[in-house]
């Protein structure tokens, strides 16, 4: 379910497409394209950009949702987190505001997902069958994997997600185990231990590296991190309320370690042995050390076709890339009824959600946003949307840092009470938890 509702279609449509981007066209001048210092800076990178980083950003809000909604007997809100500063005014104008702005990312985070993986469903099926990589393709495409996420959101977060989450990750380490297989197994066993080296080699400088100079080079402006890693930490900023109240409603019972040790350790593990096997098997493929070949030309054509050119290399490559097709699609399908049922989970404030008809609306208005989309600006529109989606980041970040000092506040003042052997933190008033105060009449 972490995968299903998170970054799984992103593995999927970046797997390949990344190493083998930076493996092209290395970000420092001094690193030849297509050389062994470039393929290992390649495989750096993009672990930089989607392992342990990534999954810090869903960890934090995660543990705070967790931690106020059941600690302190919360709505589930995104505002419940700041109880301890806003107290009964997280029902107040300022907690609304910040609801509204964590649904504003979820739905526009989401389309972007909707709208990466349309692309590459529609770059798999344009490889295996012919069909067109067009608009109407596309939007045929949201429009019936919409319809499966509405059906598993109708069965609910234990019959539906739960479900087509599992048989998601299955498929999607089935076709991992076969790139591991049929590929080059010992140099990619051997380089599953090395690039963790690399990784925790360049973790540190990548982090304090911003580009700075690129203001006195051709790339100018923010430079090559403004179209790489401010653009994905922004897209995953404005995911992280969404994960976090669905990490929090699915890992009720937790303590603080097993959360963190579930949804940051285990996750970004995952995360570096995927990389690895594809990564790796791409660039070898390509020939690392040489000019560029087919794989590479075929990424700076089209990105949505590179796992799809990639699985070309493999045995039985017709029926891999289908079953490929196949796990974007229920990628795409987990992604959208996961965020539907949190999007009515912050307007609702309930771990239940509302109504069957109010999470079907949402489903349908995901779906139909990503589709718009498309239709209106093609691939410009999904541009657009990430340009707008850096902007949206901004003020959901300081709610994200800001969660940071709320729960060092909240773990202070339980540190307290238990040393003075008193009841835990003080329970919120009923007007903090949503209950309406009793009239007149002793009614509610």
């Amino acid at each position: 379910m972490l995968f299903a509702g998170g970054i799984g279609t992103v593995l999927m449509f970046w797997g390949v497409a990344e190493p083998m981007s930076h493996f092209t066209n290395p970000p420092f001048p001094e690193v030849q394209p297509f050389s062994v210092e470039a393929a290992q800076d390649a495989m750096a990178i993009s672990l930089y950009h989607l392992s342990l980083h990534t999954w810090a950003i869903f960890t934090l809000p995660g543990l705070a949702f967790g931690y106020f909604i059941y600690r302190y007997d919360l709505p589930m809100r995104v505002s419940s987190v700041f109880y301890p500063v806003l107290k009964d005014r997280i029902n107040g104008p300022i907690g609304r505001t910040i609801d509204v702005f964590a649904v504003l990312g979820t739905l526009f985070g989401l389309a972007v997902s909707l709208g990466l993986g349309t692309s590459q469903i529609n770059a798999g099926l344009t490889a295996l069958t012919g069909v067109p990589d067009a608009v109407w393709p596309k939007v045929v495409i949201i429009t019936l994997l919409t319809a499966v996420a509405v059906t598993s959101i109708v069965a609910g977060l234990d019959k539906g997600v739960k479900r087509l989450s599992n048989l998601n990750i299955l498929a999607a380490v089935a076709l991992m185990i076969f790139v591991l297989i049929a590929g080059d197994t010992i140099f990619l066993l051997r380089q599953l231990i090395e690039s963790v080296g690399i990784y925790a080699q360049q973790i540190v400088p990548l982090s304090f590296w911003n580009d700075a100079m690129a203001q006195f080079t051709k790339d100018g402006g923010w430079g090559w991190q403004g179209g790489w890693t401010v653009f994905y930490w922004a897209w995953t900023v404005t995911w992280s309320p969404f994960m976090g109240v669905f990490l929090a409603r699915i890992s009720r019972g937790r303590t603080i370690r097993q959360f963190i040790a579930g949804v940051l350790v285990a996750p970004s593990a995952f995360t570096v042995v995927w990389f690895v096997i594809f990564g790796w098997s791409a660039m070898e493929l390509d020939g690392i050390g040489g000019t560029g070949g087919e794989l590479s030309a075929a990424v700076a054509e089209s990105v949505p076709l590179a796992m799809f050119e990639f699985f070309s290399n493999f045995p039985a490559a017709t029926l891999v890339s289908g079953v490929a097709v196949v796990v974007v699609a229920l990628f795409f399908a987990t992604s959208s009824d996961s965020a539907s049922l949190v999007v009515d989970m912050l307007c609702s404030g309930t771990g239940d959600g509302g109504p069957v008809r109010q999470r079907v609306f949402w489903g349908v208005s995901e779906g139909a946003l990503a589709a718009s989309l498309i239709v209106l600006g093609g691939e410009a529109g999904l541009t657009a949307l990430q340009q707008v989606i850096t902007v949206i980041g901004l003020p959901i970040f300081i709610l994200v840092f800001a969660m940071l000092f709320m729960m060092i506040k909240g773990l202070q003042e339980e540190r307290i009470t238990v040393q003075v052997s008193a009841p835990l933190p003080a329970a919120p008033t009923e007007a903090a938890r949503g209950v309406p105060e009793e009239s007149d009449t002793g009614t509610r």
